[in-house]
């Protein structure tokens, strides 16, 4: 799960992981912030200024390769951008309709 929000446009963007025990042991925590960190590393290149992210592993990320969990990070943070910049994301109209704004299941 991949949250963001827009800060002040001059501000350096800032990245945050959440990974718990319910991912792995240590050394599986380990790998997937290893991971995650890298993939934050190459979209902050991108977007350098004006967001904060926060990304929250699932335990579905211990057993990712690397190449799925960047295109799940990747896709993530596209959608939550469109979603920021007020326009449909790519691709959801089926996948969008099962959470609210902030991405939460609906009840």
């Amino acid at each position: 799960m991949l949250y963001a929000a827009a800060i002040a446009a001059d501000e350096p963007s800032r990245i945050g992981f959440i990974v718990s025990k319910s991912v792995g042991n240590a050394v599986v925590r380990n790998l997937v912030k290893r991971r995650l960190r890298e993939a934050g590393a190459a979209s902050l290149r991108e977007h350098g200024t004006g967001l904060a992210i926060v990304v929250r592993a699932l335990p579905a990320s211990a057993s990712a390769s690397w190449d799925q969990l960047l295109q799940d990070y990747n896709a993530a943070l596209d959608s939550t951008l469109a979603r920021l910049a007020g326009r449909p994301a790519r691709g959801a109209g089926k996948g969008s309709a099962g959470t609210t704004q902030k991405g939460t299941p609906r009840a």
